[in-house]
Order: structure tokens, then C-alpha cells, then sequence
């Protein structure tokens, strides 16, 4: 299908675009009363994301009332492990929780290597009915953990401000972890291979625990098997975005994918010199601007635009939109984006 509005893909690829594109991390979600009706109308996030109908009207929602270029999956990095056969609950104000953890070989054992097709066939509808609701509006994008991140979890059993569990298994069983994260690994490349198939236009990882790892580490146990991921998903641009990994720019030069996320702790024209001019950036404003008055939001989001330049940008936050934004103040930063690279050309 053609799209009508390629701006994304083609800043991605490095071609020339007429202004800079946007779309934010989490559009999709909890900003948006429209978003909150859906959620409430069902038991819980779980069936919201395992129902394709449901999934694909949360998706399109930011494209209808927040006016952005791209639309992205609604779906959650944690269907990954649960199709290996480590189940989550998302608990209401709390997040992600997983009644088993992996620590062990024996629990090892327990995972397999899942089938997209029938363990996560769920998200696979979702695409394919977003997809011909948007009928070539905007580009659709598909996503998934890295293997570290979603590894920090199923060793840890939630969240956490350390992961201790998780980082210290790479000193204590680093065979272990190796075995998880190949197997995390296979998943995910069938997983997004599927994605692409379905009808994604573009992959990002997400690799959101990626600043909690020595530099060290995260080249043995994250980067080897990113770069895996973006050697596999060559029919599609592919984004890299590491959390906190200002250690790795470099490395990440050196990845087969087409764009690198920045959060908004890395300075841009650093950033760049350390990225080079090969790759597309993306980010990187901090979400805690859309707290400010609009003036602000204008004057800070034209800087950024400035910083990064008219080529090889796509305008983002440096992570995701917090809950409690004003959908007011994110229209504002998506149309300062759209109307200053007016301005420019």
C-alpha cells in the first residue's frame, strides 16, 4: 500500500524530506481520555492488548487527535516472555509482575522458543487491522525489547530501580544468561520478522534498561544481540533505542540499522560526532517540557530542531510521554515540529 505520508520512512533512509517528522514514545496510551474510555470499557491493559479491535483503535487514536506521522503498534514489550512461557500481570499503578522468575537452569527449561504465528498471533491481527484502518495515512511501526531488557525482567519479576537479581546473574551465571538471551534472541527476531509480514513499516528496540549495565556488560550481554536483531529485519528501516547507553553511541554506528534514539541526558551535536553522518537520529526532548506553557514548549522544541537539523532527524522525546501530560501541551510540541520545518523550506 502506498503511503500517503512518507516522511518518516524516507528521514529514516536518510533521503531528503520537507520538514522533520514526529510521533512520540507511549502516544498511545494514557494521555488521552479516548484512550482511558477504551481501557476502562474492558477488565484490564492484558485484554486490551490481546484484543486486535481494541488494539488497533488505541493505535490510531494519536494519528486522529494528535496529528503525528507515524502511528506505533499498541502492544507491550512483555508479550515476548509470556509467549516463551513466563506469564506477566500488569498491576494497576504498580506495572509489570511476574509470578515466576527465571534464576535457574531448571527454570530455564521451563521457556520455549515461541512461534509468532501462534503465541503471539494476537499482536500480528492487531497490525493487519490497524493497518487497513489507516489505509496508508502514516507509517505504522512494530517493536520489541531487546533481549537484555526483557531478560532484567523475567530475572527480576518486575521492575526495579537496580535489577540487582538480573546484573548479578552476568557475574554469577554469565552461561545462564547467555542461554536466556539466545533464546530471547530467536523469539524476537521470528517475533518482528512477523511484524514486518503483518504490515509494519519500520522496527524499533527498545532497549530500556540498557543505562543500568556497565559498559562493559552491555557489550557482552545487550549489543552482540542487538546487532543480530538488526542484521535479521533488513526489509524495513529498523531503530535502535538504548536508555541511558550514552557509553555505546559508537557501537551503535556500527549496528545494521538505520536510526538511533537519543534520551534526553544525550547532547546532540556529541551525539552526532560520536554516531557520525550515516545514521538518522531520533529524540530527544526531555518529556518534563510538556509540563511548561506553551511558549516554552515552542522555544525549546524550535532549539531542538535547531541542534539536530532539517536532515536525518526524526523529532521524538527522549523516552516516553508521562501519563499525567496535558494532550493539549504534546499537540503543541508536535505542531511546533511540523510548522517550524514549514517554516524552513
Amino acid at each position: 500500500m502506498q503511503l500517503k505520508n512518507d516522511l518518516l520512512i524516507r528521514a529514516a533512509k536518510g533521503e531528503p524530506v520537507e520538514r522533520t517528522p514526529v510521533w512520540l514514545m507511549r502516544q498511545a496510551g494514557r494521555i488521552l481520555p479516548e484512550y482511558r474510555a477504551v481501557r476502562e470499557s474492558l477488565s484490564g491493559f492484558k485484554e486490551l492488548v490481546e484484543t486486535p479491535e481494541f488494539a488497533a483503535e488505541v493505535t490510531i487514536q494519536p494519528v486522529d487527535i494528535l496529528d503525528v506521522d507515524a502511528a506505533i503498534i499498541f502492544s507491550d514489550i512483555l508479550v515476548v516472555p509470556e509467549a516463551m512461557g513466563c506469564t506477566y500481570e500488569m498491576v494497576e499503578k504498580r506495572g509489570p509482575w511476574f509470578p515466576n522468575t527465571i534464576r535457574t537452569e531448571a527454570d530455564l527449561k521451563k521457556l520455549r522458543v515461541a512461534d509468532p504465528h501462534e503465541h503471539l498471533h494476537y499482536v500480528l491481527d492487531a497490525i493487519k487491522v490497524t493497518k487497513k484502518a489507516l489505509n496508508g495515512r502514516v507509517p505504522l511501526i512494530g517493536f520489541a525489547g531487546a533481549p537484555w531488557t526483557i531478560m532484567a525482567y523475567m530475572v527480576e519479576g518486575s521492575g526495579s530501580k537496580t535489577f540487582s537479581h538480573a546484573r548479578g546473574m552476568l557475574y554469577t551465571n554469565p552461561t545462564l544468561a547467555h542461554q536466556m538471551l539466545r533464546m530471547i534472541t530467536d523469539t524476537t527476531i521470528a517475533y518482528l520478522k512477523a511484524q514486518v509480514e503483518a504490515g509494519a513499516n519500520l522496527i524499533q528496540i527498545f532497549d530500556s534498561w540498557a543505562g543500568i549495565l556497565t559498559p562493559a556488560h552491555y557489550r557482552e550481554f545487550s549489543l552482540p544481540y542487538i546487532s543480530e536483531i538488526c542484521n535479521a529485519i533488513r526489509d524495513v528501516p529498523v531503530t535502535v533505542f538504548a536508555k541511558g547507553a550514552f557509553f555505546a553511541l559508537e557501537d551503535f554506528a556500527k549496528l545494521n540499522c538505520e536510526t538511533i534514539g537519543l534520551d534526553w541526558n544525550m547532547e546532540v551535536a556529541q551525539s552526532r560526532a560520536q554516531v557520525g553522518p550515516n545514521k538518522t537520529l531520533q529524540g530527544n526532548m526531555d518529556p518534563c517540557l510538556l509540563y511548561s506553557s506553551f511558549d516554552t514548549i515552542q522555544k525549546e522544541t524550535i532549539k531542538m530542531l535547531k541542534e539536530f537539523g532539517p536532515q536525518r532527524h526524526i523529532a521524538n522525546l527522549g523516552h516516553g510521554v508521562y501519563p499525567d501530560t496535558d494532550p493539549e501541551k504534546v499537540k503543541c510540541f508536535v505542531q511546533t515540529v511540523k510548522e517550524y520545518g514549514e517554516f524552513r523550506s
